[in-house]
């Protein structure tokens, strides 16, 4: 990258100039002596205003004041000096009460104290002060309405903007250009073009002013055509652009989404020598990064003559949206050497960054280097802190800074609701949306998306139909991300079919909807309707993406669909040019792990790009389990035991589990001693379902539940009927150094079971079943589930991590392949 090039750099060479003689005091005392007279003001006051003056233009604002207390006689022009010198240093408080205490008000006094209001973004306070003008009998000028009018740029000012235009035709100034000017700019920043227009097209003269104002209204509005006629048109009557002319114009090609006239005004901005501006390099930089077009932006940004701190924000935005993390942050760090201000900082765009790779540290650096810089009392930033820290999962701070919000809109609700259910507190999540919705404040698609995926996790299919209403009632269910995050919801929720027409329901599809629909496939253990899927996706138009590929290279491992697989898998790559990820790896070790061809996929992880990780060696391990193979399932152990990091204490639970069905006991004390050692504890197994709009939880052997008498009885009754039909419990699955009888006995009360019995007394006959399970279904329960199946004539759907399991008249939509 290049060095830092300031924009004063060449006024550095200035004082190799010549000197010119300095001005003497009595040229001084001539000069003042001389306006006094024409001016008729008494001398000594015009002596001491000059002094107010050159010490307010030099920024001794305090020393002013103490010459200014001290004159013997002031007029009006003295304290109006004083005023705007407190205006301009942004203490307004001390300016007011100077203009409160003031006799004498000329119209520059209150053109001077309403833009200071104006400044400060207190456009109602600075119109009231303007009403009082006009009580006060005082004259408003051209430059008290554009100095008013300035501070009109949004759609709650309307009715005093009206007010003001009324006054200037009443008054007669609806020729002057400033005046019109400002009406234009006001009305475009008000989302009023009707009216701008209007007052366009009646203006008796216009200049490149009255151009610039209409064009970025039309641009800002999404107008792009008439942006582009109207820009032509100023080109044909000869009046020359100016850097917002540009401006305003890339912005409506940015919106016009053609790439093509975006480099043809570059072209011309390079002839007409505009493109060495800074402010237009920044408005063409802004172009080409909102094309993803990060080499011309970047070489832009090298060749640019001036950089302020926007270019950098640009520039540093750019790479962070492109996921080129080291290059964002390598700019920031160069950014922080200049002399620019550092409360302008892109320091959302780099809280975003850490948010994203979970980089905690780097995000707390961020926020010290916020609050040196007072620029978290910024709402972005705030918003941009919340969702840093609740993605980090330090939800505490989260709170903290949520709750410090001047103003909670959509932004960080969503951010804190979205952090909360990735890490899994699907319940908090929920209970913060409805303080939301109790707070007033509208959710949009993104938050929708949160609470869908909490609902869905949570399989509580009765709370994802009332979001779902609620998502109509709210007007996005047109929109094709929440139409799309619907369709999961059902799919998790194991009701495929509404998935479906949800989808068939679906008025405009794009990829993420059909990645939903191949994904709900998928996850409910149909591949036949997987690769139809993806194939109608294909036909239809539309590329398919790694997410797709995923979903159908899933599909294949739980179905055994091998040569499939590897056909799609070789596809990605020969087809559609996409480098298969870690993922896709992961799922290619997982299909030929399960169909026991272990020498193939050791093959495959010794030739991809990466190191097998926790997940691949986890699928061998899985695999070795159930296809027996001692001598692989310890290799993968040891690859396990030795990574630093481990997600949870599967690995060690599965090597436990192949010594314990091998009867290996003393095996099993040695690796449960080596998970206490390392500190790891076995995740517990927990199944839940949901009655009458509440989730059961249950464990195994659980006693808690407050029917558990009734349910441990309803066990007992259809433990006898499935031995009527041949069922044979499976004590492999009992993994404990215990007696024969009492393995029997607790494979009865597995977590799933007594959600499944209680399911069975709690509703109506013929009703379909619902469970949950968090960790992956045992053999002999699974085989237990098909045969109840049979004899109470239900479905019975169980998800557990692995996948979903339809069960019905004794057999299971997974063929026992799983």
């Amino acid at each position: 990258m290049k060095p830092y090039r300031p924009a004063f750099a060449l006024k550095n060479f200035s004082s190799l100039a010549p000197s010119k003689p300095p001005i003497s005091v009595h040229n001084v005392e001539t000069f003042i002596d001389a306006r006094s007279i024409k001016t008729g003001f008494d001398p000594n006051t015009c002596r001491s205003n000059f002094m107010v003056e050159n010490l307010l233009r030099k920024g001794y604002l305090s020393t002013a004041r103490q010459v200014f207390d001290q004159m013997p006689s002031r007029n009006t022009v003295s304290t109006n000096m004083m005023i705007s010198g407190y205006v301009k240093s942004g203490d307004l408080l001390k300016a007011r009460h100077m203009f409160d205490t003031m006799l004498d008000r000329t119209a520059v006094t209150w053109t001077i104290i309403i833009g200071g209001y104006v400044q400060k973004s207190q456009f109602h306070e600075a119109f009231k002060l303007f009403a009082e003008m006009r009580r006060h009998d005082t004259q408003p000028d051209p430059v008290t309405f554009a100095t008013l009018l300035s501070g009109c740029n949004d759609a709650e000012a309307d009715n005093e903007l009206v007010q003001v235009h009324g006054l200037v035709l009443k008054l007669g100034y609806h020729s002057s250009i400033i005046i019109c000017n400002s009406l234009v700019d006001s009305y475009c920043k008000t989302d009023h073009l009707d009216f701008a227009s209007r007052v366009f097209e009646d203006m008796p003269e216009r200049d490149s002013v009255s151009f610039n104002a209409l064009i970025n209204g039309f641009a800002k509005d999404g107008l792009t055509e008439d942006a582009i006629t109207l820009f032509l048109q100023m080109q044909n009557l000869g009046f020359k652009p100016s850097d917002f002319t540009f401006a305003g114009i890339l912005s409506a090609a940015i919106r016009l989404n053609d790439l093509a006239f975006g480099q043809q005004i570059h072209g011309f901005l390079v002839k007409t020598g505009f493109v060495g501006n800074v402010f237009v390099g920044n408005a063409l930089l802004d172009f080409y990064s909102k094309y993803d077009c990060l080499v011309e932006a970047g070489k832009l940004f090298d060749e640019m003559p001036d950089l302020d701190g926007i270019s950098y924000n640009v520039i540093i935005t750019c790479y962070a949206w492109s996921g080129q993390h080291e290059e964002a942050i390598s700019l920031f760090r160069e950014l922080q050497f200049t002399g620019f201000k550092r409360r302008q900082f892109p320091f959302a765009t780099m809280l975003s960054i850490a948010a994203n790779v979970l980089d905690l540290r780097m995000g707390q650096q961020i926020h010290s280097l916020a609050i040196v810089t007072t620029a978290d009392s910024e709402l972005v930033v705030g918003n941009s802190l919340v969702d840093m820290y609740a993605k980090c999962g330090r939800f505490e701070e989260a709170e903290k800074i949520f709750r410090s919000l001047a103003k909670r809109s959509t932004v960080p609700w969503t951010a804190i609701i979205s952090g909360y259910v990735q890490r899994g507190f699907h319940e908090e999540g929920l209970n913060l949306f409805n303080e939301m919705h109790k707070a007033g404040v509208r959710a949009d698609q993104a938050t929708f998306a949160s609470i869908l995926k909490a609902s869905a996790n949570l399989a509580s299919l009765s709370l994802g139909k009332q979001i779902h209403s609620f998502v109509i009632r709210s007007g996005y269910m047109s929109n094709v991300f929440s139409g799309s995050a619907l369709l999961d919801m059902y799919a998790k929720c194991g009701s495929i079919k509404d998935s479906i027409q949800l989808f068939q329901d679906m008025s405009e599809r794009n990829i993420v909807s059909w990645n939903a629909l191949i994904s709900a496939h998928a996850q409910n253990g149909d591949a036949k309707a997987t690769l139809d899927s993806f194939e109608k996706m294909v036909q239809s138009g539309f590329q398919p993406d790694s997410v797709s590929f995923l979903s159908v290279l899933s599909a294949c491992s739980h179905c055994g669909l091998v040569q499939e697989g590897l056909r799609y898998f070789r596809t990605m790559t020969r087809i559609h040019n996409l480098v298969p990820k870690k993922e896709h790896y992961a799922s290619m070790v997982d299909m030929l792990c399960r169909s026991g061809q272990f020498n193939e996929a050791e093959k495959l992880m010794d030739e991809m790009p990466f190191d097998p990780d926790e997940i691949m060696w986890s699928s061998v391990l899985n695999s070795c389990r159930i296809h027996k193979n001692q001598e692989l399932a310890r290799k993968a152990a040891d690859q396990l035991f030795s990574m630093e990091v481990l997600r949870d204490a599967a690995a060690y639970v599965s090597m436990s589990n192949i010594y314990a069905a091998a009867g290996q006991w003393d095996n099993v004390g040695k690796v449960k001693k080596a998970m206490r050692e390392r500190g790891i504890r076995k995740v517990p197994a927990y199944s839940w379902v949901e009655i009458r709009h509440k989730l059961h939880v249950f464990s195994a052997n659980d006693m808690l539940h407050p029917q558990m008498e009734e349910i441990r009885k309803k066990i007992e009754m259809l433990s006898k009927q499935m031995e009527k039909e041949g069922y044979k419990p499976d004590t492999s699955c009992a993994l404990h150094d215990v007696d024969e009888n009492i393995k029997i006995e607790s494979l009865k009360y597995h977590s799933e079971r007594l959600a499944i019995a209680f399911a069975l007394i709690s509703t109506p006959e013929g009703s379909p079943i619902l469970v949950i399970k968090n960790l992956r279904a045992c053999t002999d329960c699974h085989a237990a589930i098909k045969v109840i199946s049979k004899i109470i004539r239900r479905e019975i759907t169980v998800r557990d991590s692995s996948r979903f399991h339809h069960f019905k008249d004794g057999i299971c939509s997974c063929g026992d392949y799983w």
